[in-house]
């Protein structure tokens, strides 16, 4: 029986993954930063709580992250920790830097200094790819990233690169394209539009506010692409893999086919706030994930309206 340490399991992925481990008979730890008082809701939710083991630890703490690993002992662990959010890391550069890209290093460091064979998942994200145009993102393709968020997890990708070259870690990333899921906060705009929609639909408010609709983005379906990340670990040698469905949609999509589902005209209730305008933003993003179809005998299964329908049905 194999352990699985899960760095953010609070939220959507960290979630789904130890919902997946659990399936395949895995002793499943995740962490948080107070353990003790949060409520994993998401491991409520998906009715898995009871079987999960949890204990606090910051990641930006390396004391922290070597005694967490030392009394767990996992055979993997799967870094999904960070701040998670492009937009607010406008407004919290610095956290969004020291969670994402410290706590990576502090991982990777813990893991050398252990001296255990220990295989790390890294979560990766589109994001560092910037703006590529019509061009879909492979595996080769240049990072030029476009926010705080991108700049950390850029720096994130390439110490993983690093740790694994220079000390022979069995360390990978996933760069993972966007996907949702009824797990999402509403902090996301996907979980916004699919939440107001609803109250909407249901006589409790009247406008939906957002910033750019125009934006084109690769939309998956979270808890297939926790399964990429499990089969990332599972070969017999560490390398990075672009996750995506390969097709793009413009945010105005999105927005058209969660209203339309619920019978309604989404002109009468959308309006566009220029104030949610982020500073910099990302035109059109698609990815290559031939590579995965290819190793990992990974490919999506679910379009941009079946993901919109069912965050929908489970609101």
């Amino acid at each position: 029986m194999k352990t699985a340490l899960i760095c953010g399991i609070s939220g959507q992925d960290g979630a789904y993954l130890a919902q997946l481990l659990l399936s395949k008979g895995y002793t499943v730890w995740g962490t948080s930063r107070d353990a003790q008082i949060s409520t994993f809701r998401n491991l409520v939710r998906l009715g898995i709580r009871d079987r999960v083991k949890t204990c606090s630890m910051a990641l930006n703490d390396f004391r922290s992250v070597l005694q967490v690993i030392s009394r767990v002992q996992p055979q993997e662990i799967y870094n999904l920790a960070g701040q998670t959010s492009v937009g607010l890391s406008f407004e919290l550069p610095v956290e969004t830097m020291e969670s994402i890209t410290l706590g990576t290093l502090n991982l990777l460091e813990a893991i050398r200094f252990i001296g255990a064979p220990i295989k790390l998942y890294n979560a990766g994200s589109s994001e560092c790819f910037g703006d590529t145009g019509e061009t879909a993102a492979n595996e080769t393709t240049p990072f030029r990233p476009r926010s705080p968020y991108a700049v950390a997890k850029a720096a994130a990708f390439w110490q993983v690169a690093n740790y694994r070259e220079a000390y022979n870690l069995f360390a990978c990333s996933g760069i993972l394209f966007n996907h949702e899921s009824p797990l999402r906060p509403k902090r996301f705009v996907t979980q916004k539009i699919v939440s107001t929609a609803c109250d909407i639909a249901n006589g409790k408010t009247e406008k939906l506010y957002l910033g750019d609709i125009s934006i084109r983005r690769d939309w998956g379906w979270s808890p297939e692409y926790v399964e990429a990340m499990y089969r990332m670990l599972q070969q017999e040698q560490p390398d990075d893999f672009v996750i995506a469905t390969g097709k793009t949609h413009a945010l105005e999509e999105f927005v058209v086919e969660v209203f339309a589902y619920l019978g309604l005209n989404w002109l009468d209730h959308v309006h566009i706030d220029k104030s949610l305008y982020r500073p910099t933003d990302i035109a059109v993003s698609r990815g290559d994930a031939s590579k995965a179809k290819q190793l990992l005998n990974w490919e999506a299964q679910y379009t941009m309206k079946e993901i919109a329908h069912m965050m929908v049905d489970a609101v």
